[in-house]
């Protein structure tokens, strides 16, 4: 749901749910889950599903890392998708900075005060031992089924696995050909930590915020193309099946109905190893949702979180 505006999506999610989409990954942070739940709700009342059919996930934002915002955050992100519980919520960063009410701004983004003379994203040193115990909370409350963490390193995930009375279910984090991540797929494997790739296509999904450029895009590569070529399919189409035949959940953003057709009929045809590996070499470790960049010089905070 990143990205996508908000008068298109009480539809498209009908539309998605049409194709056969059942998992909807949304967050706080993307600022349309009322217009999610719009879509959900008539969808189900259409009779296109049921809620059981459905896997919904949402992500706790940055500002409601402390125990008493955690409840609150939830509840909040419920109220707008017009549900009971989630199937999935996620730790969206492992950043924590300062609480902003609801009331003052919602979502509350990464400046604590924009009008500031020199905004700046404001740190609030919450341990991940506090929010994820809250996060367990959730749980037990029914609130939530699954929880797990997004954007999470090697040594980050070893530490919460060593006080977590529920381990995570779900890593979320940036894959594709130019950053395939294998020690970490690897590494979740061994913990039976499932993974989320975002950003399944690479570039595209930066253009529109200057974080990429169309000289990046995999869709014209030639041994992209090539493979293409010889199963009848898109580029797109090899990429997001690469990515499902690794053994991860992909989430594409498309506000196209004749996109998310194209995305879903991934399931018809199979990469042979050659054909896997080639695309696996066209990784660069090039990671487009870096915080330690994007922070610096869009919000004024030097903060990396991978180095």
């Amino acid at each position: 749901m990143w990205k996508i505006e908000k008068p298109i999506l009480p539809e498209l999610v009908q539309e998605a749910i049409r194709v056969g989409y059942r998992h909807f990954d949304c967050a706080c942070d993307y600022g349309n889950e009322s217009q999610v739940g719009e879509g959900l709700q008539a969808a189900m009342k259409a009779g296109l599903c049921n809620r059981e059919d459905l896997w919904v996930t949402s992500k706790l934002w940055n500002t409601y890392h402390a125990t008493e915002h955690v409840g609150p955050a939830v509840q909040k992100s419920l109220d707008d998708l017009q549900l009971d519980y989630l199937d999935l919520y996620l730790i969206h960063f492992p950043i924590a900075s300062k609480f902003v009410p609801f009331e003052h701004r919602y979502p509350p983004e990464w400046f604590y005060d924009p009008d500031a003379e020199f905004p700046k994203i404001e740190i609030d040193p919450v341990p991940i031992r506090e929010t994820w115990e809250a996060m367990e909370a959730l749980v037990a409350q029914g609130l939530v089924k699954n929880i797990g963490i997004c954007n999470f390193n090697c040594s980050l995930i070893r530490d919460l696995l060593s006080y977590a009375k529920i381990r995570p279910s779900v890593l979320q984090v940036e894959l594709h050909p130019r950053l395939t991540q294998e020690k970490l797929l690897k590494y979740c494997k061994q913990e039976a930590i499932s993974v989320t790739g975002f950003s399944p296509l690479g570039a595209e999904s930066y253009y529109s915020i200057g974080m990429a450029s169309p000289e990046q895009s995999l869709l014209n590569n030639s041994s992209i193309i090539q493979i293409a070529s010889s199963h009848n399919k898109t580029p797109a189409q090899i990429i997001l099946r690469w990515g499902v035949q690794r053994g991860t959940a992909i989430v594409p953003k498309t506000s196209s109905s004749e996109r998310l057709r194209e995305n879903f009929e991934i399931f018809d045809f199979n990469l042979n190893d050659e054909e896997m590996a080639a695309i696996s070499k066209l990784n660069l470790n090039q990671r487009y949702n870096d915080p330690g960049h994007f922070c610096e010089v869009a919000f004024n905070t030097f903060f990396p979180i991978y180095e």
